[in-house]
């Protein structure tokens, strides 16, 4: 056992060069002999780190599609955007601030209600992880699989996301609370008219709170015996525990 853990331990540690593609040599006979039905091989480690991001939108990510779910959570949280800043400053001077205060709980709900309908779209990305993208996955850090999903979905995901936030404006009614918003602070002296894509700006934070979460589930599992709840995640991540 001890021969079969040191060398996969060893890619995660090693720091220079030839250390490194020395211990990769190394996991690849190991997982060859897995698949051969002597350890742990390839394609369970695949599976074990597509458990650990399906874990992640179970666990965390469903948590955002509650009334809410983005507007009470403080790692992911949506505030106003930063070229919008000046205006939630200038309807608080005006005695606006609840009309402030709306306008950012209408931006969080929209992105609750629009990471509800596409969870699915997350689910059927991490299935399409292979077993090449996995091994590359074991040899990174305790968020490296969350940075391999967004890395390869953030692009195809926006363009299927984004409609979605669009659409969810309309059914929290943000898009009236926003379009009240900018109405009002462009018809306040001498402001510079403003008229923002609230729909990308969502879209854009609502995609980093989910992979937020996403990653958070990923570290638990890395580093908490007991966040392993099948007998694959134990056997898998069990490999990275042994020093």
């Amino acid at each position: 056992m001890k021969k079969l853990i040191l060398p996969i331990l060893s890619v995660f540690f090693l720091s220079s060069c030839a250390e490194l593609q020395q211990a990769t040599k190394q996991l690849n006979e190991i997982q060859n002999q897995g698949n051969q039905g002597g350890g742990i091989g390839q394609t369970q480690i695949a599976n074990a780190l597509k458990e650990a991001l399906e874990l992640g939108v179970s666990k965390q990510v469903v948590n955002l599609t509650k009334t809410n779910g983005f507007y009470n959570n403080s790692l992911v949280k949506i505030p106003v955007p930063q070229e919008l800043q000046k205006v939630e400053k200038a309807l608080r001077a005006a005695g606006l601030g609840s009309l402030a205060d709306e306008g950012v709980k209408a931006m969080n709900n929209a992105a609750s209600v629009a990471v509800k309908e596409a969870t699915p779209i997350f689910v059927d990305a991490i299935k399409n992880m292979t077993i090449t993208d996995a091994k590359n996955i074991l040899m990174g850090g305790n968020n490296s699989a969350t940075q391999y999903l967004k890395k390869s979905t953030t692009k195809s995901l926006y363009g299927k996301f984004n409609p979605i936030i669009k659409s969810s404006f309309n059914k929290v009614g943000a898009d009236k609370v926003w379009k009240e918003i900018i109405t009002t602070y462009n018809t306040l002296p001498m402001v510079q008219k403003v008229n923002p894509d609230l729909t990308d700006y969502v879209t854009n934070e609502a995609l980093d709170g989910v992979f937020t979460m996403i990653g958070k589930e990923e570290v638990d599992i890395r580093t908490n015996i007991n966040a392993r709840s099948t007998n694959l995640l134990k056997s898998v991540f069990a490999l990275q525990d042994k020093k």
